[in-house]
């Protein structure tokens, strides 16, 4: 299906193109990286041995994780590359 002025598949294109960005910046966001510490970075308490085994670079105790996790709005779905303006040109 083309779209105006563009070829076949831009459309498609574009949407996947969206798709993947957001889930590289999720994944970028919430992957730990680096060495585990023992102690929270947060409020100090002792991180559990389980944790810093199951998730390799964790910095921070499951009640502020919980916490952030309650704090985080997702971002609203704005396909930038298929805005109307560069649709109308």
């Amino acid at each position: 299906m083309a779209g105006g002025w563009s070829r076949d598949g831009a459309v498609n294109e574009q949407i996947e193109a969206s798709v993947a960005e957001e889930l590289e910046r999720m994944r970028t966001r919430r992957a730990p990286v680096g060495e585990s510490l023992r102690e929270c970075a947060e409020c100090g308490e002792e991180i559990p041995e389980a944790r810093q085994v199951a998730l390799p670079g964790v910095k921070i105790c499951i009640d502020c994780q919980e916490e952030r996790d309650a704090q985080f709005k997702a971002r609203p779905g704005f396909n930038r590359r298929g805005s109307k303006d560069s649709q109308l040109k």
